[in-house]
């Protein structure tokens, strides 16, 4: 009965030592915000306030969660290496790294060898190798030219292929990605044309890894695409509308880029997520502050449209946890950051809790210690 006791009592240790923490870079304040996400109760702890850098804005954590990367906008373009205490979820800062460019989008391949980055300003993508330690090393690897604002970069399930939007030209570059040394080659012409006036942003692969759906930040709407299993290859299927009332009654958006400012409100979509099933899609909409959720048909990929809710101010970033049952909404003017419980058979959002939020809240990533 005693050794019975002492494994329950270690059993019971091990799972007060884990957790699952949801990070907020806050670009105005230049720190990155830490909350316990308590799955139970439905609840979003703030846990600290962390030093990062001017202009924080994108986070993208290594493959199995025990580094967090920060990207910081401003000058001198560098991207912040953190360990992550899987007890605590504390952020110890263990090296900055530069950047050839500001980079609002970065992400890891799938071996978390490697930290690949998307430049808007200087429409450019690169990758940059990552130590042993999971610290980011030195000079990129690969450095390319890509067109008019490159906007994110991820890689796909299987780390053989890498994608790219480019807002400005209405393409999604296509590459091959060789994981044993990071370099990036086109596959065909290196890249699909999508609809003009869309402005692909940003990108997010469903699980299968059979399809690619990307947010067109000017549209509002969704588009999917099919990947050759083989080649990496992308083939429009088709889009799906943003459908909120109010925002029928926008014009498309526009790049603001030469010129006078037009201050007309109009279509503002920022980030999309998938859940880990692949059942559904999710996309924010900054004007009308809303996130809409789309079903997934995970055998032919198209989407449906199901619904909207408000939620914080021009939201900027979502992330799903890795059980696909909570979602984190920050607003980069909103002073708080939103907790939404995901309904398991609909995919409908739930408000269930907020936590004070920094100035500019932007990026958020989720890292499950279990």
């Amino acid at each position: 009965m005693k050794h019975i006791a002492l494994i329950v009592a270690a059993a019971c240790s091990l799972a007060a030592q884990a957790g699952t923490f949801a990070y907020v870079s806050n670009a105005e304040d230049g720190t990155i915000s830490s909350y316990r996400i308590d799955r139970a109760q439905g609840r979003l702890q703030p846990l600290a306030t962390t030093e990062a850098g001017p202009l924080v804005m994108p986070l993208a954590q290594s493959p199995d969660g025990r580094h967090l990367y920060a990207s910081l906008y401003a000058q001198p373009h560098a991207v912040v290496s953190y360990r992550i205490d899987g007890t605590s979820g504390a952020l110890d800062r263990v090296a900055t790294t530069g950047l050839p460019q500001n980079m609002p989008h970065i992400a890891t391949d799938r071996s978390g060898r490697y930290l690949l980055a998307a430049s808007y300003d200087g429409d450019q993508i690169s990758v940059s190798p990552i130590g042993p330690g999971g610290v980011v090393q030195g000079e990129p690897l690969e450095l390319h030219k890509t067109g008019r604002h490159a906007h994110s970069i991820v890689v796909d399930p299987s780390n053989r292929f890498a994608y790219v939007a480019l807002l400005g030209a209405d393409r999604v570059l296509q590459l091959a990605f060789d994981e044993r040394n990071g370099a990036l080659t086109p596959i065909g012409t290196g890249f699909v044309q999508a609809e003009q006036g869309t402005g692909p942003r940003h990108i997010a692969p469903a699980p299968n890894g059979r399809f690619l759906y990307v947010l067109n930040e000017l549209s509002g709407g969704v588009s999917t695409y099919a990947i050759d299993r083989g080649t990496g290859a992308l083939r429009l299927l088709g889009s799906a509308a943003n459908e909120p009332a109010l925002l029928q009654q926008l014009p498309k958006g526009m790049i603001r880029a030469g010129g006078p400012v037009d201050d007309t409100p109009r279509i503002w979509a920022a980030d999309i997520k998938v859940s880990p099933d692949g059942r559904f899609v999710y996309a924010t909409e900054r004007t009308t502050s809303t996130v809409s959720w789309y079903r997934a048909n995970p055998l032919s990929g198209e989407l449906i449209y199901s619904g909207y809710l408000q939620v914080e101010k021009q939201p900027r970033g979502i992330a799903i946890d890795p059980r696909g049952r909570w979602l984190v909404v920050t607003g980069e003017k909103s002073p708080e950051v939103g907790l939404y419980a995901i309904d398991f058979e609909t995919g409908a959002l739930r408000r269930a809790d907020s936590a004070p939020a920094g100035k500019g809240a932007n990026w958020v990533e989720i890292v499950d210690t279990d």
